[in-house]
C-alpha cells in the first residue's frame, strides 16, 4: 500500500521552497531524509494545494511565486489574550469551520493557507491557492442583537479599506462587500471580498462570523477561471502577510467590540469616502430584473440607494448584484 504523505511533510517542503529561489533536488531530498524519487512525489503533491513548482535540470526546483507562511504564534502574540487565533494549512472554508465551533470560544479567528471550498456571496466559490491570499474568518458572539446588524458587512469593509490604505494601497469599496481597485482605464478590478454570516443564539443573542479573502500574489494562471477582472495587493504595495493579518484582526476586534454601542454611524463617513459607485450610473440586478439609475450612497442600515425615474429605491443585498455603467 502506498504511504500517505502527511501535511507536516509537505509543509516542511513548502517552507524550504518558500523563498522562491532555486533549490537542488539533492539538497531537498537530503534535508528531508528521503530519496530523489520520494522527493518527486512530494513535489507532485504540492499541485493539490495549487502551488506551482518549476523544475529545471542543473538548478533543481523553485516556487513560481515566493510565499510568506502565516505564523500562528506571532499572530497570537500581536493579538494578546483577547482573541484566540488558529492557523491551519488546509481547510474547506474558514467560515464553515468556525460556524461549527462552540460559541463559548468566541472571539476566535481562523486563518488558512489553502481553502478548498472558500465561499463568496450568492453561493459563489472563492479561489484561494496556498499562501497567495489572506483567507481568514473571525467569530464574535453578542449577548443581544446589535443595532444596524444589516450594516455590519459594510462596517467590516470600511475597516479593511482603512487598514489597506494605512499600508499604502489605494482601494475602494463596491457595495455591499467588494474591495476593489480602479485600473488606469477606469475598469474596476476586484482585490478582495467579505462574507458575513449570522445566527441567532439562545436568550436573544447573536453570533456573527466574518469571512475575508484578499488577493496577495495569486499567479495569473491559477485565476484563469475567474470571470471578473481582479488584482493582487502585491501589484500595489509590498505585502507583509503576517503584518496585514495582525492589523486586520486588531482593527476588526476593536470595531466588533464597539459596534453594539456605536452601530454604523462612526463608519458612515468613511464608507462614503471609499464608495466607488456613489454618483455613478449603475445597473442593479434584483434576481434577473434590472434596475438602472444613479447610485446615491447608502442609508443608515446599509441599504444601497438608487434613484431611478425620480424615485429613490432602498435595496438590501440578498440576491442583488450591482454593476457600474460609467
Amino acid at each position: 500500500m502506498a504511504q500517505v504523505l502527511s501535511e507536516t511533510e509537505l509543509l516542511a517542503l513548502v517552507d524550504r521552497l518558500a523563498d522562491g529561489a532555486w533549490h537542488s533536488g539533492e539538497q531537498l531530498a537530503a534535508a528531508s531524509g528521503i530519496t530523489r524519487a520520494a522527493l518527486a512525489k512530494r513535489i507532485d503533491r504540492l499541485a493539490d494545494w495549487q502551488l506551482t513548482v518549476e523544475a529545471r535540470q542543473g538548478l533543481g526546483y523553485r516556487l513560481s511565486t515566493p510565499i510568506e507562511r502565516l505564523d500562528e504564534a506571532a499572530l497570537q502574540h500581536a493579538l494578546g489574550e483577547r482573541l484566540r487565533v488558529r492557523v491551519v494549512p488546509v481547510t474547506d472554508s474558514t467560515s464553515s469551520r468556525l460556524l461549527e465551533t462552540p460559541a463559548q470560544n468566541d472571539p476566535q479567528a481562523l486563518l488558512a493557507e489553502f481553502q478548498t471550498a472558500g465561499r463568496g456571496r450568492r453561493g459563489r466559490s472563492w479561489l484561494s491557492p496556498f499562501g497567495t491570499q489572506l483567507a481568514l474568518s473571525l467569530a464574535w458572539s453578542y449577548d443581544a442583537l446589535p443595532p444596524q446588524l444589516t450594516a455590519l458587512p459594510l462596517a467590516v469593509g470600511v475597516i479593511c479599506a482603512r487598514v489597506l490604505q494605512a499600508q499604502g494601497a489605494a482601494v475602494a469599496l463596491k457595495w455591499p462587500n467588494d474591495l476593489v481597485v480602479r485600473g488606469e482605464n477606469g475598469e474596476l478590478r476586484k482585490l478582495g471580498g467579505i462574507l458575513l454570516e449570522h445566527r441567532g443564539e439562545g436568550g436573544g443573542g447573536c453570533r456573527v462570523v466574518v469571512g475575508i479573502g484578499i488577493n496577495l500574489s495569486v499567479p495569473p494562471g491559477q485565476a484563469a477561471t475567474v470571470a471578473q477582472p481582479w488584482i493582487n495587493l502585491g501589484e500595489l504595495i509590498p505585502v507583509a502577510r503576517n503584518r496585514l493579518a495582525a492589523d486586520l484582526l486588531q482593527a476588526l476586534e476593536r470595531m466588533l467590540a464597539e459596534y453594539p454601542q456605536t452601530g454604523f454611524a462612526p463608519l458612515a463617513a468613511d464608507w462614503a469616502r471609499f464608495d466607488v459607485a456613489a454618483g455613478h450610473a449603475v445597473r442593479v440586478l434584483i434576481g434577473e430584473r434590472p434596475l438602472d439609475g444613479i447610485a446615491c450612497g447608502i442609508d443608515a442600515h446599509g441599504a444601497l440607494i438608487v434613484e431611478a425615474h425620480g424615485v429613490r429605491h432602498h435595496l438590501h443585498s440578498g440576491e442583488i448584484s450591482l454593476r457600474l455603467l460609467t
